[in-house]
């Protein structure tokens, strides 16, 4: 450490291997919140959410689907709203998100990035909404295969603090993938959704019990130590 003057060296913790290792599992099964980005009644993204719920459930996860009608946007209504409070009680109980949205004008729409907007990276209750739930990116494409919207997606879940696992799927011409019934074809397309939710499991059960530790950062443990100093260190006290 003396090397290190600037170092607040009771906040430089040693890495702890045991807590990294298979610490036990949650009783339940791994919760998995799907957001998708089309208000549209036939809904290519909500087709590919609802096609990779029933592939998570099918692998023992818990799935919920959030349905954005109704969602305000940003600052036009208080945090109170039904839809406001429906979303962000959904991101407090995940364990994992998926995301999923058309590209529209080369990125994700803007139902899509209103649903993010509303999850603060503020705690809410002492939990942040968003901090170390795995991610997974989906997007569909009106014409040829792009990955603008998963590009920019990932950036967001990097930003929102989540572990976004490196597989994602881009779906092209996504009107000719999906039958009437909004059923998913057989395809290659197809076979990525599988080995995005599958990853998905995997990370989601891999660090979920750690995810605390994993994102527990030295500055803030700094800033923590500096305001109990701060508290008890009044005069007044």
């Amino acid at each position: 450490m003396n090397d290190l003057p600037n170092i607040d060296t009771d906040s430089l913790q040693p890495i702890d291997l045991n807590a990294l290792g298979a610490p036990p599992q949650p009783d339940h099964k791994p919760r998995i919140l799907m957001l998708y980005g089309s208000l549209r009644e036939r809904s290519f993204s909500r087709f590919m959410s609802e096609e990779g719920a029933r592939i998570l459930e099918a692998l023992g996860a818990d799935v919920k689907i959030f349905n954005p009608a109704g969602l305000p946007l940003v600052d036009e209504a208080n945090l109170d709203h039904d839809k406001v409070q429906e979303l962000r009680e959904l991101s407090l109980w995940s364990e994992g998100q998926v995301w999923s949205s058309p590209e529209r004008h080369g990125a994700m729409t803007g139902v899509m990035k209103t649903q993010i907007d509303w999850l603060p990276l503020a705690p809410i209750g002492g939990v942040r909404p968003t901090q170390g739930r795995t991610l997974a990116l989906m997007q569909v494409c009106g014409g040829s295969q792009s990955f603008n919207t998963v590009n920019q997606m990932r950036i967001l879940g990097r930003w929102m603090r989540m572990i976004t696992i490196p597989n994602q799927s881009s779906v092209a011409k996504a009107w000719n993938e999906f039958d009437d019934e909004g059923r998913m074809k057989p395809s290659p397309y197809y076979n990525r959704v599988v080995d995005v939710m599958e990853e998905l499991m995997k990370f989601t059960l891999l660090t979920r019990a750690q995810s605390a530790y994993l994102t527990d950062r030295y500055s803030e443990r700094v800033e923590s130590r500096e305001e109990l100093s701060k508290r008890v260190n009044q005069s007044a006290i």
